[in-house]
């Protein structure tokens, strides 16, 4: 057991600098004996402690500042090419955490490995940290895994084969599998708090979106994927696809209330035309080239800002919604 220990020894203090250093809070080599012991259960001396640090500093290229240099202790700086700062890792976080497509017991182990890279002066700003959201988390604790089998049959170039749910209303509110699709995988796309496969359905000649959390048991077949996508098709459809409904892109031309200029941006990106109106404060001229059934999913969500001009086809079928909707309303 004492071999073990003694060859322990450099371990035990670095482990005990990424923790309980840093440049606020430096420590003597009695205080690295203390936390060694405490932690441990070992005994080190000085001079083992500072051999040791001299051995990480210098041949393990470890960035310690020393007593020598700041006149007060030890302590192991951040490495900005492979340590995360503390707004970054709060980031991560966030991210995790908030994302529809991630199980809170999945958020919770997540949570617990960023604590595990940061010391615990920086654990204790989120020791009391909460999740303020509503409960629109998935449910499908196959997400990560499904994630990592589809990146991995797009780089072996393989078909997948997966179970796909959605809600049913039978007897009571459940998830239904729907289909089973043979898919040939191109890429992973982020939108809306979800993630999303863009795929070519077994003969079919078109892509299509698949919510990644929506999608169980991933199955990577021996099947090569013989229709090859340029970069720039995926990307044309990805740019293309609003409210997550792909498909051929069409110039739309609406008429906006100002309150949604921000929203525009947030939903169909940079590359659309926006232009003042004569005497109009209010409102703005939209033009976007993009899936017009999207485009008419987002137009009724907003349906009391938005005003479709062209195509006319999509103008006739909003004032047929409206009108229908009206019906309704007035029984």
């Amino acid at each position: 057991m004492e071999l073990y220990e003694k060859n322990g020894n450099i371990l035990y203090i670095l482990n005990v600098l990424k923790k309980y250093s840093d440049e606020d809070h430096m420590l003597s080599s009695t205080d690295i004996q203390t936390k060694i012991k405490e932690i441990y259960d070992v005994d080190i001396d000085s001079r083992t402690i500072r051999r040791n640090i001299n051995l990480l500093k210098y041949k393990f290229d470890y960035d310690i500042s020393t007593r020598n240099e700041n006149g007060k202790g030890y302590y192991i700086n951040r490495d900005p090419e492979t340590d995360f700062e503390p707004g970054e890792v709060r980031a991560i976080i966030d991210n995790f955490c908030y994302a529809n497509y991630i199980v809170p017991s999945v958020a919770k182990n997540i949570i617990r490995k960023c604590k595990n890279i940061q010391t615990v002066y920086e654990n204790e700003k989120i020791k009391d940290y909460q999740i303020y959201a509503n409960d629109s988390k998935t449910e499908n604790v196959e997400v990560i895994k499904n994630i990592e089998d589809i990146s991995n049959s797009i780089f072996l170039s393989k078909k997948i084969k997966f179970e796909y749910w959605k809600y049913a209303i039978t007897d009571k509110l459940e998830k239904k599998i729907v289909s089973e699709p043979v898919v040939s995988p191109y890429a992973i796309v982020y939108k809306k708090q979800e993630f999303y496969l863009i795929a070519e359905k077994e003969g079919k000649d078109e892509f299509y979106n698949y919510r990644i959390d929506r999608m169980k048991n991933i199955q990577i077949l021996d099947e090569e994927i013989t229709v090859k996508k340029k970069k720039s098709e995926i990307k044309d459809f990805a740019e293309s696809s609003t409210e997550m409904f792909g498909g051929k892109k069409e110039e739309i031309e609406s008429i906006c209330h100002i309150l949604l200029l921000d929203t525009i941006f947030d939903t169909f990106g940079k590359n659309v035309t926006i232009e003042k109106i004569q005497n109009d404060e209010e409102h703005f001229k939209f033009l976007v080239d993009t899936n017009p059934l999207g485009f008419k999913m987002w137009a009724m969500r907003n349906i009391d800002l938005v005003e479709v001009i062209r195509p006319l086809s999509l103008r006739k079928e909003m004032q047929e919604i409206i009108k229908n909707a009206e019906k309704k309303y007035n029984k």
